[in-house]
């Protein structure tokens, strides 16, 4: 026997189908406890219940006397959030460019089928291009994207525009996955970021989800001399006592 969901996940559920969809946007107002009361006739503690857990776990931002409003995803760049470099690059008052390398259609195969749960032979995308930060190369992305999540990927010019920036403008994710480990990269990698022979390379692996399925795998291969993850966590409720400033490598060096 199938047991119904409480009231106010089931309106969590709805909040959080609509932000997955592209129907409420990053920084779109949300329902007020009021409206919500009123459309979806339930209680006004359950109402804010669903708002105050939505709130906790990241969908929702609520605002003194302005508001409920969908979290901007994409403007956030931190170890334990999913990073848009070029943001990364700018926060640190520096150019960001790239290099495209490869844009196109696949079927998928092997690992990538498995990481996106998807059968072998699905419509994926691959871009491949690199990330540069005052020309110095920093990033090589290897990117798969699952073709109907994305079905206008290769008419973007990502030179202009990173994946990251353009995915999540298509619709907000839901949630991600990345894995950081060292690495020896093999010599096209070293060519693309001008490493050194016996140079390790730091590896973010990383899925994202959307509409509750997984849409994208990536590689970020990074030089290991010049690049590094930083974070401050601050749990749900907690004032954040800490300089909201990291350190940084002293000098990005080739």
């Amino acid at each position: 026997m199938t047991v119904a969901k409480p009231r106010y996940q089931q309106l969590k559920d709805f909040i959080i189908e609509q932000i997955a969809t592209g129907e409420l946007q990053p920084t779109d107002r949300v329902p007020s406890e009021n409206e919500l009361v009123e459309s979806k006739s339930v209680s006004r503690m359950t109402a804010n219940r669903a708002l105050r857990e939505l709130n906790d776990e990241g969908y929702v931002e609520r605002v003194a006397g302005k508001g409920t409003f969908v979290s901007d995803f994409r403007s956030r760049s931190d170890l334990l959030e999913v990073q848009n470099i070029a943001d990364e690059i700018a926060h640190r008052g520096h150019k960001h460019s790239s290099r495209m390398l490869r844009q196109s259609l696949q079927h998928t195969r092997g690992e990538i089928a498995k990481a996106l749960h998807v059968e072998q032979g699905t419509d994926v995308f691959h871009l491949l291009l690199i990330h540069s930060e005052n020309l110095i190369p920093i990033q090589v992305e290897d990117r798969y994207v699952l073709a109907n999540f994305a079905p206008d990927c290769l008419k973007q010019d990502f030179e202009v525009q990173t994946p990251s920036a353009y995915l999540t403008g298509i619709a907000p994710l839901q949630e991600a996955e990345q894995t950081v480990r060292a690495s020896m990269p093999n010599l096209a990698i070293r060519q693309h970021l001008d490493m050194l022979d016996d140079e390790p390379s730091l590896v973010i692996t990383r899925r994202t989800w959307s509409a509750g399925r997984p849409v994208t795998f990536s590689r970020l291969h990074h030089p290991g001399s010049r690049y590094e993850l930083t974070g401050h966590y601050t749990p749900p409720g907690t004032s954040r006592t800490a300089s909201a400033d990291v350190v940084q490598l002293e000098n990005l060096r080739r």
